[in-house]
């Protein structure tokens, strides 16, 4: 597949139907018991292909009113990387099935937060493709 095949691919309209933006309140009713204790949103974006990967990225989005700094994002990837609601590996499941013949998802691997500003932070996802 070309690069030009993967992001027509993995549009806002993909992304969102296989990760859901009422996510972050299911993910924070789990957490705290109310969604409204959310300090950010949760979403997914395509970021583009490494050398033989698939780049994807969650962005962690200030809610307003909230303070994003003060969330402890830095340990998120480790919380995502088990949290059954967030479920990476079923994510990974549903890019390899719309992949279909033309490629196939391999190990994945969520890297550290990086914050992109006081209000974005961001934690990456990497697909190996087989």
């Amino acid at each position: 597949m070309s690069t030009d095949t993967f992001r027509s691919l993995f549009t806002a309209d993909f992304l969102a139907e296989v990760f859901p933006a009422d996510l972050s309140d299911q993910f924070f009713e789990a957490l705290y018991g109310d969604a409204e204790d959310g300090a950010y949103d949760i979403s997914l974006v395509y970021a583009g292909e490494g050398d033989k990967s698939l780049e994807f990225e969650l962005h962690l989005t200030q809610r307003p009113g909230k303070c994003l700094v003060c969330s402890l994002t830095y340990g998120l990837p480790e919380v995502f990387t088990r949290h059954p609601l967030i479920n990476l590996k079923g994510l990974v499941a549903k890019i390899d099935a719309a992949l279909g013949e033309s490629a196939t998802c391999g190990e994945w691997r969520i890297g550290r937060t990086r914050e992109v500003s006081r209000a974005l932070h961001v934690v990456p996802l990497s697909i190996s493709l087989a």
